[in-house]
C-alpha cells in the first residue's frame, strides 16, 4: 500500500518487505461527510501476498470520486478500517509462490512497474464470467471498497488483475488512467458515439477530461457542460468545440460524469433521434420523472456503466500509449489524502489529484 512518509523500517525498492514491518496508511474511520473528518492516518503491519498475490510499494494512487463516496458513507466499506483508492501504480516487492511458477507470459518479478484498478477480483465461472462480462459478476470484489486500496505504503493485488505500466512515465500521470480512463473508455463505447459524431460531456472531471481526448483522436465534435470555469477553460484548451452550460447542436451521444440524477432529463432531451445517452458514475442522485415523447421516444438509449472489464483496461492503456493524452495532474503528498478528498468534493479539484508518495 503506498509510501507516505520515509521510515528507516522500510525496505529499499525492489526488497521484499518482511511481515513485522508497518506502514502508514489512511483508513476510512468513521463514514459520513467528509467536513467530519472519515478518513485517520493510521499505522499496521505491511500486508503479505497471498500465493496468486503481489505486494506493490505505492508510487501514486489517484484520488477517485468513488473514494469520496466510500468516506462519506454513500458506498458503505464493506469492512471497518477500509483503505480506499484504486488507481495505484507502483513496484512489485514480493510475489506469491504462484506468481513465481507462472508461464513468463503471465509472470511478475520484483521490480516490475504495476498498476492496481477499481476491479480486483472475479468468480470466473458464473455466466457473466464465461460470456466475457465479468463486469457484472456478483461475486466481484473492488480495490478500496472490498480490499485495501492505496492510500498507504503498500497494497496487495491479486495477479491476474494488474496491469503492466511502463518504467519511463510519471506515476502521476499514469494513475488516473487505472479508473478515470479505463471507466471513461467503456462509457464512450457504451454511448456508441458514430464515426465523427457529436458527443456531450456532462461535467468535466478526472474521468471527462481523458475521454474527451480519446473521442478527438478518433473524429468526433465533442460539447461540454459543465458550471466550472476552469473546467471549462481546459475542456476547451483540450479541443472541445463548445463548453458551457447546453450544447449547441443535438447530440449523437453523451456521458454523465456528475453524480447528478436531475441531469439525466436534460441530457435525453439533447439527444439527436437514435442518440445513447451513458452513465458513467457508480453513484447517482435520484432521477427525477422522464417525459417519455421528448427525452426517450425517437428510439434515445439510457444506460447504465458497471465497472469494467480487464479487456477494458488493455485496451485503454494501448490507446494511452499510442495517443498520449494529456492529464490534467494536482498532485498531494500522501499525508494530504484527506485534504485532497477535501478539495475534491469541494470542486476545487480540475482535472484530476493525485496522491504521490
Amino acid at each position: 500500500m503506498g509510501s507516505m512518509t520515509g521510515s528507516s523500517a522500510m525496505p529499499s525498492p525492489g526488497a521484499a518487505a518482511s511481515p513485522d514491518e508497518t506502514m502508514e496508511a489512511w483508513a476510512v474511520h468513521s463514514p459520513g461527510p467528509i467536513s467530519t473528518g472519515p478518513l485517520r492516518r493510521v499505522r499496521r503491519p505491511v500486508p503479505e501476498p497471498g500465493a496468486g498475490d503481489l505486494l506493490v510499494r505505492v508510487e501514486a494512487c489517484g484520488v477517485c470520486r468513488t473514494d469520496l463516496h466510500v468516506a462519506e458513507g454513500d458506498l458503505p466499506p464493506r469492512a471497518p478500517g477500509r483503505v480506499p483508492g484504486h488507481e495505484v501504480v507502483g513496484t512489485v516487492v514480493s510475489v506469491g509462490a504462484d506468481v513465481a511458477q507462472a508461464p513468463q507470459a503471465t509472470r511478475f518479478a520484483t521490480g516490475d512497474r504495476v498498476g492496481i484498478a477499481w476491479l480486483g477480483w472475479t468468480c470466473g465461472v458464473c455466466k457473466y464470467c464465461r460470456r466475457g462480462a465479468e463486469n457484472l459478476c456478483p461475486q466481484s470484489r473492488y480495490t478500496g471498497w472490498d480490499v485495501d486500496g492505496g492510500y498507504a505504503e503498500y497494497a496487495v493485488v491479486d495477479a491476474a488483475y494488474a496491469y503492466r505500466l511502463p518504467a519511463d512515465v510519471p506515476a502521476a500521470e499514469l494513475a488516473p488512467l487505472l479508473c478515470a480512463g479505463i471507466i471513461g473508455y467503456r462509457a464512450l463505447k457504451l454511448a456508441e458515439l458514430p464515426r465523427h459524431g457529436a458527443l456531450g460531456l456532462y461535467g468535466f472531471g478526472a474521468s471527462a477530461h481523458i475521454t474527451a481526448q480519446l473521442a478527438l483522436t478518433s473524429g468526433a465534435t465533442v460539447h461540454v457542460v459543465t458550471r466550472s470555469a476552469e473546467a471549462r477553460r481546459l475542456a476547451l484548451d483540450l479541443g472541445a468545440a463548445s463548453a458551457g452550460e447546453a450544447p449547441p447542436e443535438p447530440l449523437d451521444s453523451a456521458i454523465i460524469f456528475a453524480p447528478a440524477g436531475g441531469l439525466v432529463p436534460v441530457a435525453l432531451e439533447a439527444l439527436d433521434r437514435g442518440g445513447t445517452l451513458a452513465i458513467a458514475g457508480i453513484h447517482l442522485s435520484p432521477i427525477p420523472e422522464l417525459d417519455y415523447d421528448r427525452q426517450l421516444f425517437q428510439e434515445r438509449t439510457l444506460r447504465s456503466v458497471t465497472a469494467n472489464t480487464r479487456a477494458d483496461g488493455g485496451e485503454l492503456l494501448a490507446l494511452a500509449e499510442q495517443s498520449r493524452p494529456h492529464i490534467a495532474v494536482t498532485r498531494y503528498p500522501m499525508k494530504d489524502a484527506d485534504k485532497a478528498l477535501a478539495d475534491l468534493a469541494d470542486g476545487r479539484v480540475t482535472g484530476v489529484a493525485v496522491l504521490v508518495a
